[in-house]
């Protein structure tokens, strides 16, 4: 008899679950859509994941982590949770704060979630008056990451962020004109370079889609004063629309272009 197909992505657990660990997977796969995949004692995640699942979001006493043949990782704030650090000491040095203007009270629309370090740097900046909302297309992206934001211990001097799995270009065509004060793009980038396992975790099931001109103006449409763009210094992305790379630091790969909104300020 032939084998079922793998599941693309499921949900399962530790080998050792706990009841209510369980209970909680049980919970977040309904939330999600997906199916949960119950794992045996001591069962190894190699074995279910060539039997079950093409990639399952595995949830831990420790956390979620997204598994399949070729790796794993977990929600790591990493250098968003450094940013962080200086923006308390009163550091206004980050290249996205710096670019976009961001201030306390502003409304951040984030249209590329991913690990979500943008994210939150955003919502410290903007503070618990403001408002950081953050959109992912790429299913197990955002189950992943909106998991780890939802456990984040974002103290009292930030809001917190608001994941949506949605596609963009969708969901700004749904937005009244000065929507968001500050829009956020950051795009896969067209030549990729060698990175760490977690970031080639996030290339292969990130969205590729690169971002268009039309998306752009409609971002500008929903900005009530800047759309932000990062790029790389080894690429056209920022050319190919319109955009000119802003001052930064020669020692960085990274480079942010930046579109006035088309809304009145």
């Amino acid at each position: 008899m032939d084998r079922p197909p793998r599941l693309p992505l499921g949900v399962t657990t530790s080998g050792q679950p706990e009841e209510s660990l369980v209970r909680q997977a049980r919970e977040a796969a309904r939330a999600l859509g997906l199916p949960f995949v119950p794992r045996r004692k001591k069962q190894p995640l190699g074995a279910l994941l060539q039997s079950s699942a093409e990639a399952l979001l595995v949830f831990e006493r420790e956390g979620v982590t997204l598994a399949d043949a070729e790796g794993a990782f977990s929600f790591n704030p990493g250098m968003a949770h450094l940013r962080r650090m200086r923006l308390s000491e009163g550091q206004r040095d980050d290249a996205l704060l710096r670019v976009s203007e961001m201030r306390p009270g502003d409304h951040v629309l984030d249209c590329t979630l991913g690990l979500g370090q943008d994210a939150l740097v955003a919502s410290l900046a903007v503070g618990p008056e403001g408002r950081v909302v953050a959109l992912e297309k790429s299913l197990p992206l955002f189950a992943i990451v909106s998991q780890g934001l939802a456990a984040y211990d974002y103290g009292p001097a930030s809001c917190r962020v608001e994941p949506l799995h949605t596609d963009a270009a969708a969901y700004l065509r749904t937005l009244p004109s000065g929507s968001f004060d500050i829009v956020c793009f950051d795009p896969m980038f067209e030549k990729p370079k060698k990175a760490q396992p977690a970031f080639e975790m996030l290339r292969r099931y990130a969205e590729h889609a690169p971002l268009t001109s039309d998306v752009l103006e409609e971002a500008r449409r929903v900005a009530r004063r800047w759309v932000v763009v990062k790029g790389s210094k080894h690429s056209e992305d920022l050319k190919k629309l319109g955009l000119q790379a802003e001052p930064g630091s020669r020692y960085t790969s990274l480079i942010w272009g930046r579109a006035a909104a088309l809304a009145p300020r």
